[in-house]
């Protein structure tokens, strides 16, 4: 109900101002000016990384080696019968000595529970965790039901189809020593980013929020957790109470709490974590859906706490205000299109109005577009000419799928009641699919050989007739 009643009195506070206002004043230069704040925003976090890397290069930081706290890796799965061992026997090659593995089925309808018991004789460091049919739903409540059990001071959440190279704890275990540092968060890439046009978008998008989650990080700003490949110190998790069972996307809620708490959190661009991407359009809406419905949900729910903490650094706030500008955005523009639109056909105002309005909105499209060019050539080293063709059609992407959603989820909190619906993501769809296409060259194969020996028979048995004769 909170999080209804602030969003209630955000849009009709948004709506009263752009009515009234335009009767008076050119609107469209608020929405401009916000376009322009995003702009300088980008601009800053570009030069201070650019700032921070000279000083790197000149002042290289000094790893404390004997820093090797024991990690506690939680892998929580719910029906991943057909990833979780290959994810779990891949955690286990990581090159680093005190960790265990503690994989948690989560009132799974398949064979995920005997396959993780399995694994629990098979290996020393796993541990299993079954959780009742009753228990809690969401990954929350898992990972917090794990924390019980977990006995290292740090834990790295990986997902159900998560891949990373051995040296990967060691990359990351060096930028959660500081004292402040609460938690840090790896590069996510998509690992069958080729397998069509939807999963290479993706690892695109990822490849855009490195390129954001590097500039916020070099500002010091609100950087985010991504569910996959974050470390957390417990100490922190301790602080602010566990997770939240009530969120559905546990991952951006804690990085708010955590920096609400005074807490920061560091991206590490150069440590990887691999996950599959998703290769059909219905399944990416609903995932998209949640993290956006979360993504909201949590700003409104921690938007009082936010406003009031003394010990969240002023960098964080202004960077956060920063990121929640790209979701009033497109409900500005929605707004001003709408309003100009419905005077204009009751004569209160001219036609060229409504121009300046989509303008701004083709000037979104252009940022978006720079974004997602600079980030493919400066992380995936894309040529330039491959660079633009990409990002354009990421932009494209990136319209389709996020403007329609943000409005969606804004008439969804505002008018449809709260659900804890995970919308779990399908893992090993691409490994079914190859799986699939051995499947069917086997029995291709099989008839084959078996028409060939049927053919070689009659050819034989004529043979034969001929020499009788």
């Amino acid at each position: 109900m909170k999080e209804r009643i602030i969003l209630f009195t955000i849009v009709f506070g948004l709506g009263i101002f752009l009515y009234i206002f335009q009767s008076y004043f050119n609107t469209v230069w608020g929405l401009a000016l916000l376009c322009l704040f995003m702009f300088i925003y980008a601009v800053f976090s570009n030069l201070s990384y650019k700032l921070k890397s000279r000083k790197l290069q000149k002042y290289p930081p000094v790893i404390n080696k004997d820093y090797k706290p024991f990690v506690s890796v939680m892998i929580p799965g719910h029906n991943e019968e057909g990833v979780i061992t290959t994810t779990v026997e891949n955690i286990l090659k990581m090159d680093y000595e005190n960790f265990e593995v503690i994989v948690i089925d989560d009132r799974s309808t398949d064979n995920t529970a005997s396959v993780i018991k399995d694994l629990e004789k098979k290996y020393d460091k796993v541990t299993a965790l079954i959780r009742d049919k009753e228990a809690f739903p969401g990954k929350s409540a898992v990972l917090n039901d794990a924390m019980k059990l977990a006995k290292g001071e740090a834990f790295l959440i990986f997902d159900a189809d998560a891949s990373v190279e051995p040296d990967f704890l060691k990359k990351l275990i060096p930028h959660l020593e500081p004292k402040d540092v609460g938690a840090v968060q790896a590069r996510k890439v998509i690992r069958n980013k080729n397998v069509n046009l939807l999963t290479r978008c993706q690892n695109n998008e990822y490849t855009m929020d490195t390129y954001f989650q590097v500039g916020r990080d070099s500002v010091k700003g609100a950087v985010e957790l991504r569910g996959n490949g974050e470390l957390l110190k417990r100490e922190a998790v301790e602080d602010i109470g566990g997770w939240n069972n009530y969120t559905i996307v546990d991952d951006l809620d804690m990085s708010t709490r955590l920096h609400i708490k005074g807490w920061d959190v560091r991206f590490c661009a150069d440590t990887i974590v691999y996950e599959e991407g998703i290769i059909y359009l219905r399944p990416l809406y609903r995932q998209r859906r949640r993290w956006l419905e979360g993504t909201i949900r949590r700003y409104l729910e921690h938007s009082g706490a936010a406003l009031c903490s003394r010990q969240m650094s002023l960098r964080a706030s202004l960077d956060m205000m920063a990121y929640i500008s790209e979701f009033i955005m497109p409900l500005w523009l929605l707004m001003e299109i709408f309003i100009r639109g419905f005077k204009i056909l009751a004569k209160d105002a001219p036609t060229h109005t409504l121009y300046s309005s989509i303008i701004i909105g083709c000037a979104v499209g252009i940022g978006f577009f720079i974004a997602a060019r600079c980030a493919l050539r400066k992380y995936d080293y894309i040529p330039r000419l491959d660079a633009y063709f990409e990002a354009v059609i990421t932009t494209i992407y990136l319209l389709i799928i996020w403007f329609p959603l943000v409005l969606f989820i804004c008439f969804k909190i505002l008018f449809m009641k709260k659900d804890m619906n995970w919308g779990k993501t399908a893992h090993g769809l691409v490994m079914e699919e190859e799986a699939s296409i051995k499947d069917f060259i086997k029995k291709e194969l099989q008839k084959t050989k078996e028409y060939t020996k049927e053919y070689t028979d009659k050819i034989i048995q004529m043979v034969a007739e001929k020499g009788d004769k």
